[in-house]
């Protein structure tokens, strides 16, 4: 399994290494109907990762699919004992469409860790976590990392329909208390969610927000946690083209102090603090 080092060109301090490795693939299935999740066999040069963290994946050429650039892949779990390393990804495209049909023994390229990986800091006691779709995958990482630091956990997993909520019985596994709101059943939206937080907050003493993915359920911690004084962070997704902060392809407005600063996602995220988020 070749692996190399990545140079990052800015002058931004290196927090980790960046390899460059080829992984082969030891199981790839359906989660549902939308869903699939893909395990790697990785080295553990790649596996010094952090919650949060992206990997871009080199997606194959098939007859069918002819994808250009890499795409950004959030860490759905990674083991360094076992050597393993996992993506769940939504079946959506050119690059997903090839990564589908990657079988079990095919090699595939990746680049990472790359980014700004998720801290829980030491005054963040009672977390909740809150996303839905694919923005659960990213949150996984942060709730094995709260069950390892013994912090009790709430989760809220929202989803279109039943059928598609995903993560939930991870997430039970690493001692969380999970909340489960669809779209079919009416109790996702804004209007529901809103007292249903401020009653956690009430109940059980809830401190800190993470979240990922969705721009409505973002909009909504930063209102509550500002009303509130809670703090938090969120984990953005952007179209990217390197990965690594030269091509700026992913730069974004965030709220300084000084003002409006353009940050690049890949780079100085895709983690940021709740309220700096524009």
């Amino acid at each position: 399994m070749p692996t190399s080092l990545c140079v990052v060109s800015d002058s931004a301090p290196a927090r980790h290494s960046i390899h460059e490795v080829d992984c082969r693939v030891t199981a790839h299935e359906w989660v549902n109907g939308q869903y699939r999740l893909l395990t790697l066999s990785a080295p553990r040069s790649v596996l010094d990762c952090q919650p949060g963290q992206f990997f871009h994946l080199l997606c194959p050429q098939t007859d069918r699919f002819h994808p250009y650039l890499r795409r950004p892949m959030s860490i759905y779990s990674y083991d360094r004992e076992k050597g393993e390393l996992a993506f769940l990804y939504k079946f959506a495209g050119e690059g997903t469409g090839a990564l589908a049909c990657l079988e079990i023994g095919d090699v595939l390229n990746i680049v990472g860790p790359l980014g700004k990986g998720f801290e829980i800091r030491l005054e963040w006691r009672r977390p909740l976590l809150i996303a839905r779709g694919v923005g659960l995958a990213t949150l996984a990482p942060l709730a094995q990392e709260c069950a390892r630091l013994k912090l009790p956990l709430t989760a809220i997993c929202s989803a279109r329909a039943p059928d598609l909520l995903m993560s939930t019985d991870l997430f039970r596994s690493f001692g969380a208390e999970v909340i489960t709101v669809t779209d079919a059943e009416g109790n996702s939206d804004a209007e529901s969610l809103m007292p249903l937080i401020e009653g956690l907050i009430r109940s059980r003493g809830i401190d800190a927000f993470f979240t990922c993915g969705s721009a409505r359920l973002m909009r909504m911690l930063q209102e509550i946690g500002a009303r509130h004084g809670i703090g938090g962070q969120v984990a953005l997704e952007q179209h990217m083209a390197c990965g690594i902060g030269m091509c700026q392809a992913c730069v974004r407005p965030f709220r300084h102090e000084d003002g409006a600063v353009n940050l690049r996602v890949c780079r100085e995220g895709p983690v940021f603090d709740l309220q700096e988020v524009l």
